[in-house]
């Protein structure tokens, strides 16, 4: 008979939680490429960028107060003040790889774009060594796994490196390093708080070098509003969101190949938005893709309490 305590029972339903809430951010993310990608045809990337996290940022902060006074009596700026420096530092790594992928997608595809985006499924777990995480057989296996996915997903058989394609593989290194900053932070600041700082320190990062080299007029923030609303309020105001508060149960490794799937929803965006078409290469990826997120999950050690 095999027993599971009450611990490793809520242990499991946090993580599952934890889980799905990075499942819908993948989805989220995904049909941002689409929105990224006909932005990046219409505005300059520092004012795209520097617009839709402000946006994001301000629609969360009603949701911030309310539900900081249904939890807690004390005041509120005490709190926001310990949020303000890891805010601010989970911003500027924020900043960096939100510009490298939206420059990026000025010279390169989509499909390119999303798997060296996706490198860091690889680049989690090996850089999550330094911060004393363990790196199992299981990981590797499920990261070379979804890693492969993504490759025949989004890259065909004559892929040529290109300038957008070095943006996109130096912005994987710091998806990375935003990733295992949010694994630390968000276990000891709330995770609205830190959504909210980071994503003003990256509008205001953005908006800095907006206004230095491009010109953005009304009617050019007009024609791109839609890509905008959706950058803003869901792919930031929801999706950034929903990647701290899961992450917040979810292990970093694991957390990096859920997010992976972006690169699917991304494809799937892309067919019934812009009428993209995917090959049976595709199909491969995304099967390879979900085995390794499957992979990922699967627990294969029992614990025999009593018989």
């Amino acid at each position: 008979m095999i027993l599971i305590s009450k611990g490793d029972n809520a242990m499991n339903k946090n993580e599952a939680k934890g889980n799905v809430l990075l499942f819908i951010t993948a989805v989220v993310w995904g049909f941002a490429f689409v929105a990224q990608r006909v932005g990046a045809q219409i505005i300059g990337s520092f004012s795209f960028n520097g617009i839709r996290f402000a946006l994001g940022a301000t629609a969360l902060i009603p949701l911030m107060v309310r539900l900081h006074y249904k939890r807690s009596s004390l005041p509120i700026k005490s709190e926001l003040k310990k949020a303000i420096l890891p805010g601010a530092l989970l911003g500027s790594v924020l900043f960096i790889a939100a510009s490298l992928q939206q420059i990026g997608l000025k010279y390169t595809t989509a499909g390119n774009a999303a798997f060296i985006t996706g490198m860091y499924i690889i680049l989690v777990p090996v850089m999550g060594i330094f911060f004393k995480h363990k790196l199992s057989i299981k990981t590797i296996l499920s990261s070379i796994l979804a890693l492969i996915g993504l490759y025949f997903l989004t890259v065909s058989e004559s892929m040529a490196i290109n300038i957008g394609d070095i943006y996109q593989l130096v912005g994987a290194i710091f998806w990375a390093i935003h990733i295992l900053f949010i694994d630390y932070f968000v276990r000891k600041h709330d995770a609205l708080k830190l959504s909210i700082f980071q994503f003003y320190t990256c509008a205001f990062l953005s908006a800095i070098i907006a206004f230095s080299i491009e010109t953005t007029t009304i009617n050019i923030v007009y024609e791109a509003l839609v890509p905008i609303l959706y950058g803003g309020l869901v792919s930031v105001g929801i999706g950034y969101t929903l990647q701290i508060v899961g992450q917040r149960h979810a292990k970093p490794s694991h957390a990096a190949i859920i997010l992976s799937m972006e690169a699917i929803f991304g494809v799937v965006g892309g067919m019934l938005l812009l009428g993209e078409v995917l090959s049976s290469r595709g199909y491969l990826g995304i099967i390879l893709m979900f085995s390794g997120m499957i992979l990922s999950q699967i627990n294969f050690k029992k614990k025999v309490i009593s018989t």
